[in-house]
């Protein structure tokens, strides 16, 4: 916090004073003035042009490869043409990002199973964004007109009719006329002449002016939903890159539990097996020499095997607990808590349990988040709810710790977060500084049996 306050601090306080001094205005009269409004306005005014040769282009193409599908020329001319369009489309999203502040994705690319101009043109052919960005030249040209004329006309009229008591003087002295005809026929005619009509035209040009920024905003509106819509990824590819992603989270975490399994064997189990091994072999060799001796080993070898058997036991349990395959959540989830080191006050309210796969990850998830506790929240009671809402199974953690847990920066709840990620499920952590710790994770239901 030093740092940022000594950077606003110094040579740019002049810049922050003069930026708080704008911010402290409304944001209906500083709207006028604001870059975004212009860049948005400059959206509107480039998207006329744009949308005419869209608009020409996809037509022209399109129409000359439908009227040549009776001769092969036609396919080439029809790719050629959807292929120009994805082009367009890249463009028009980098103008949206530029503009707009936009940020859309690139859509899937084609995708060939050969190669060659044949396979490149059934791609382009079968491709929907080929097909999408076809739509958005057609569409994107009516509206860029509708929109051009209701923002020039605002914007002109606006700042028109707000500078008119500056320019006013134009009409007695170069046009033969009071001022500004309102009203004229036959027989009469209204101007804009004196004091009080220069005043009221003025305000009502204040109140196009002002509301010119919010009516430009809502135009553009209609065009980020065009490039988000027809331009970016469709929800299919999004959906598949983001299993893409979760699988590659399930490799390496599948990954790092055998790692975790093998070495917990081979430092743990297997080491003190090895031991046994060698000591059952000595008490062996003294049996006959020395009986005393042989034996205090054996009884050495018998508390050596026990505490083998209990970190297998361990380790099983960190595989998938028995008490958890019998029982179920609400019985293994007690068993965690009575391990824990502060008390835990368990509540498991479900009808039926839900599949394996989906109870093991609240199960750990449960396991991992107590042994926070026990490890940094310096707690003295901790609460743990299970339920279910309609097709999501709720867990909740929640302890009186001095809290400032974080789930990014790589650690252990950002793991933990991945892992949920990956089975479309959600971890919010609420964690204040000074406490409670509220951590709930939010996994998809599928049930498979009724609790027994």
């Amino acid at each position: 916090m030093a740092t940022e306050y000594g950077q606003g601090y110094g040579h740019d306080s002049g810049l922050a004073f003069t930026e708080g001094a704008r911010r402290r205005l409304p944001a209906g009269l500083r709207a006028p003035f604001e870059g975004r409004s212009w860049r948005e306005f400059g959206y509107v005014l480039l998207s006329l042009p744009i949308g005419i040769m869209l608009f020409v282009y996809a037509v022209t193409m399109v129409s000359l490869g439908a009227g040549l599908l009776v001769t092969f020329l036609g396919i080439p001319v029809l790719a050629a043409g959807l292929a120009g369009c994805r082009g367009f489309g890249a463009l028009e999203r980098a103008r949206a990002r530029g503009l707009l502040g936009l940020e859309v994705g690139d859509p899937e690319p084609l995708r060939m199973r050969k190669s060659g101009v044949m396979a490149w043109m059934g791609a382009v052919l079968k491709s929907g964004t080929s097909w999408r960005a076809l739509l958005y030249a057609l569409v994107q040209f009516p509206w860029s007109v509708f929109s051009f004329v209701v923002a020039v006309n605002f914007w002109a009229y606006g700042w028109g009719l707000l500078t008119y008591p500056l320019w006013f003087w134009l009409f007695p002295m170069y046009g033969g006329q009071g001022g500004l005809q309102l009203y004229g026929d036959g027989s009469h005619s209204i101007y804009l002449d004196n004091p009080f009509e220069i005043t009221v035209t003025a305000l009502v040009g204040l109140l196009f002016t002002l509301a010119t920024p919010w009516i430009v905003r809502a135009l553009t509106m209609v065009d980020r939903v065009l490039v988000h819509g027809l331009l970016g990824p469709s929800r299919l590819a999004t959906r598949v890159v983001e299993l893409e992603s979760d699988r590659g989270v399930v490799v390496d975490t599948a990954a790092a539990d055998l790692r975790r399994i093998e070495r917990d064997l081979h430092d743990g189990a297997q080491a003190r097996l090895v031991a046994l091994a060698m000591d059952l072999g000595l008490a062996k060799e003294k049996l006959a020499e020395d009986p005393r001796a042989a034996a205090r080993m054996v009884d050495e070898a018998h508390g050596e095997v026990k505490t083998a058997l209990q970190e297998l036991r361990d380790l099983a349990r960190g595989i998938h607990p028995a008490v958890l395959t019998d029982r179920g959540l609400d019985a293994a989830l007690s068993a965690v808590a009575s391990r824990c080191t502060v008390p835990v006050q368990v509540e498991v309210d479900l009808a039926e349990r839900p599949a394996p796969a989906i109870e093991g990850i609240a199960y750990f998830t449960v396991s991992e988040l107590l042994q926070n506790i026990s490890k940094h929240a310096r707690a003295t009671w901790a609460a743990v709810d299970v339920w279910r809402v309609e097709s999501r199974l709720m867990v909740q953690v929640v302890d009186n710790g001095v809290g400032g847990a974080d789930a990014s920066g790589g650690s252990g709840l950002g793991g933990l977060a991945e892992r949920l990620d990956a089975v479309d499920g959600i971890l919010v952590v609420d964690s204040p500084v000074g406490g409670p710790t509220r951590v709930t994770a939010e996994l998809p239901w599928r049930g498979e049996r009724a609790v027994g």
